[in-house]
């Protein structure tokens, strides 16, 4: 093959000599030359008739290359293709990228397209197969799926084509490098949020919650139309204008939300590829949204060993801005998590009366007394919610049936772990604090649910 090259270039075929480097051989090559190989080792084993055989063949051969590689190499651009990638990717979520190809050779290619994604994904088989006739365009549509926040860079997109010969193939080299951020998954925050404007939360198992109390804010007195309420007549106003009148009142607004994400060593613990803490970000995002659509305020607060971002709460064009950003940048060591700390930096910052969604993990009833002091104390001056994660793993161990002694121990400590978390829920209903166990992938929904169900019985 290198004697081939040296004669090409020296002939001139071409006038590009780097082109060469894109060549590569095919399997159908390589069965051609054990062919030509076979006859010539023959031919000494038999008449010979065999030698003629295999010099025609090894001519053919030749003929078949040299006639490849024109068709493949004297158009200088016989392939044209880019990747499409969006601005950044939604972590945890499917992300389509899609890659176009033009033909502008006057035949039919083979292609065999790999793309370099990413180091993160640690794939090396992202390859397509495809076929393109002569003036034709295609478009190659594929998903990846992030697990972690950050910048991810993509390398070239690697198009090996052939001819109808596919004795040789010839490497074009499209979109090189780029960078990529992958922030918290704004796709599910736009699901939601279009369900929330919608009215449509109930299609994603938000639950319809009967509003209890009156705890409204009058917002003006209007003519009564079919289906308002008789208890709001308001009769002066009535008496004045010799019509119905009816007083409109409006959801109390403006109520504090914060997002208290624990970056200890508990939210370290993987689930489908991804940490508790990155579901943690991820539902912290959709419910700032939420609570800034039903004209809340939204706040965050990050803290382990000592406390970490801090967003006032607020509802702003580009409150929900500052709060992707932030949680985008978060980083952590996962180390023991400091609730004095928070507790001291919430007594002193935060003195208006506030919704506390802490998203964090116990194991134990005794992780749990650790940190309840803290906990009752934010109690009294907020309305704390702890949001923590049942183990998926001892979940699946315990509708799993015990075929030995050793998975019957297994399954006796699962139970025991399952009842300490069951536990854990009474114990801080007890001290008047609110509780969510929730498995991680309904993470965001039962989060959902518990503040609507807040807002339903005026405790907001």
């Amino acid at each position: 093959m290198k004697l081939l090259r040296k004669l090409l270039i020296k002939w001139k075929f071409l006038d590009n000599v780097k082109l060469f480097r894109a060549l590569y051989l095919n399997n159908r090559l390589f069965i051609a030359i054990a062919i030509v190989v076979v006859c010539f080792i023959a031919s000494f084993m038999a008449d010979s008739w065999l030698i003629v055989v295999s010099k025609a063949l090894f001519f053919l051969l030749l003929a078949i290359i040299i006639t490849d590689m024109v068709l493949l190499f004297r158009i200088k651009k016989g392939l044209h293709g880019y990747r499409v990638t969006p601005e950044k990717l939604s972590n945890g979520d499917d992300n389509e990228l899609a890659i176009h190809l033009e033909n502008f050779y006057p035949f039919t290619v083979r292609l065999n397209v790999v793309d370099e994604i990413p180091h993160q994904f640690q794939r090396r088989d992202l390859n397509f197969k495809t076929v393109i006739a002569p003036g034709k365009k295609k478009t190659i549509q594929y998903h990846i799926r992030p697990v972690k926040r950050g910048e991810y860079s993509f390398g070239t997109v690697n198009v090996f084509a052939s001819s109808p010969l596919a004795f040789l193939s010839r490497r074009f080299k499209f979109s090189g490098d780029a960078s990529v951020p992958v922030y918290p998954s704004y796709i599910q925050m736009r699901k939601y949020e279009l369900m929330a404007i919608s009215n449509r939360l109930s299609d994603a198992g938000i639950k319809r919650i009967r509003r209890i109390g009156q705890n409204r804010e009058f917002e003006l007195i209007k003519e009564y139309v079919s289906g308002d309420d008789f208890r709001t007549i308001n009769w002066r106003a009535t008496a004045r204008r010799n019509t119905l009148m009816v007083n409109h009142f409006q959801d109390e607004r403006s109520q504090q939300v914060y997002s208290v994400i624990d970056k200890g060593r508990l939210m370290q613990m993987p689930f489908n590829g991804l940490s508790l803490l990155d579901y943690a970000i991820n539902a912290s995002l959709v419910i700032s949204n939420i609570a800034i659509k039903k004209s809340d305020k939204a706040g965050l607060i990050t803290f382990q060993h000592n406390l970490g971002s801090v967003l006032p709460a607020g509802k702003q064009n580009k409150q929900m801005l500052r709060i992707m950003e932030t949680l985008y940048n978060q980083k952590t060591a996962y180390k023991e998590s400091d609730f004095s700390t928070l507790y001291i930096h919430i007594r002193r910052k935060i003195t208006q009366r506030s919704l506390l969604l802490l998203f964090t993990n116990f194991e134990s009833i005794y992780g749990l007394n650790r940190q309840l002091p803290y906990l009752k104390s934010l109690s009294n001056q907020h309305l704390l919610v702890v949001v923590f994660f049942e183990n998926t793993e001892m979940k699946s161990l315990l509708e799993s049936p015990a075929n030995s002694l050793k998975e019957v121990y297994h399954k006796a400590v699962a139970e025991k772990f399952s009842l300490d978390k069951k536990i854990i829920v009474k114990e801080l209903a007890t001290h008047g604090i609110q509780a969510v166990l929730t498995s991680p992938e309904n993470l965001t929904v039962n989060t959902i649910n518990k503040y609507l169900e807040l807002k339903a019985r005026g405790m907001i």
